[in-house]
């Protein structure tokens, strides 16, 4: 008899444990009706402030509308350039674009693969407007040399945290290092929703408030409009399932970081470069991905082994049809175009277990 599949993220296992709880979230906001920013996400804002140590945070339907909400209250628009990483989900770069900005690409680093401070100082012009690094996989970018970037040119920097919920860069949590940060609540995230879902975080009032204003119709208080704004609300129904999750969220983080030890522990010594942790890093582990030459030989390897797997992300930005206008070239980027086909995501989520790792690492050893 064969062993089970190996999910890349077991949502459905997760419920199970929290079934209760969440059952009783959920049938508390269909009991009140107020599905429209109602109590939980008041609740919600308030509780995931003081998990990032934020002074607020502001709930949006999904991590690309909390991007390019942060880039419109910063008055980034038409004109404007912003510096981001081109090894990136491509909703950084279009949240760039959807505010009427240029994005403006940059390299990575080799080794943790977060934006290089190097390169982006070479890419500031009198036209930057903003920086927009990404903490990529739960690790966080370096922020120091960024926000002396920043300072020196009179820069906004919005963090893309969407995959960093309780990441740390030196003792602090990511969200609050730069102006504003933006977090994804997407189902597979650290802490994801049932559906889409995002956050703001800023230590500012001053953006806060006009926040509130923006997602939802520029309007405050209601049929008075100052502001021209959308409709990007976090639903009520996934603030309070949110709210369940949130509290599980650092056991959930230390289980990842024990499975992602225990991965690095197994590929030792193997053809297989496992993942780099900065020293100034706490990872949060969202993505657990190694390095190989022989990308397709390992996936082969994990199928035969009944593990699912991803590549994260096959593509940088500036290769995509989508932003082929931007002007980039094959070769722009070495350090992003010789990562890309090398990369394999493992699974890693809070269940996994020992033996279901032990099959994956010896399925990526046996290439």
């Amino acid at each position: 008899m064969s062993a089970a599949k190996i999910p890349f993220v077991d949502l459905g296992q997760q419920y199970q444990a929290l079934k209760r709880e969440m059952d009783s979230a959920v049938t508390a906001v269909m009991g009140r009706g107020d599905f429209i920013l109602g109590e939980d996400v008041a609740a919600f804002e308030r509780e995931f402030a003081e998990f990032c140590q934020a002074e607020h945070c502001i709930g949006v339907s999904d991590g690309l509308d909390a991007l390019q909400l942060a880039l419109r209250v910063l008055g980034i628009g038409p004109g404007d350039e912003v510096i981001l990483p081109t090894h990136t989900f491509i909703a950084t770069a279009l949240a760039v674009w959807q505010s009427g900005a240029k994005p403006v690409l940059v390299d990575v680093d080799p080794r943790c693969y977060t934006m290089d401070p190097e390169a982006t100082a070479r890419a500031i012009t009198p036209r930057t407007k903003a920086l927009l690094p990404v903490h990529l996989y739960g690790q966080p970018a370096d922020m120091d040399p960024l926000l002396d970037l920043a300072r020196k040119h009179k820069l906004s920097v919005v963090e893309d945290a969407a995959q960093a919920h309780g990441a740390e860069y030196k003792g602090r949590r990511c969200g609050t290092l730069g102006d504003i940060g933006c977090f994804s609540f997407y189902p597979g995230k650290n802490l994801g929703a049932y559906g889409d879902a995002g956050g703001i975080t800023t230590q500012r009032e001053d953006l806060a408030n006009r926040l509130r204003i923006l997602r939802n119709y520029g309007q405050q208080p209601k049929n008075v409009h100052p502001l021209k704004g959308f409709n990007s609300r976090l639903d009520t129904m996934q603030a309070a399932i949110l709210r369940v999750k949130l509290r599980h969220l650092e056991a959930w983080n230390e289980s990842r970081r024990k499975a992602a030890a225990r991965y690095g522990e197994l590929l030792l010594n193997s053809k297989i470069q496992a993942p780099a942790t900065a020293t100034y890093a706490k990872h949060v582990w969202h993505l657990y991905v190694i390095e190989t030459d022989h990308r397709p030989a390992v996936q082969s390897a994990l199928d035969a082994a009944g593990a699912s797997h991803g590549v994260h992300y096959p593509s940088p930005v500036h290769l995509h049809e989508a932003f082929r206008d931007l002007g980039y070239a094959r070769g722009s980027f070495p350090v992003a175009e010789a990562l890309t086909p090398r990369i394999v995501s493992l699974p890693i989520f809070p269940e996994i277990t020992e033996d279901q790792i032990r099959r994956i690492a010896t399925a990526c050893r046996s290439v």
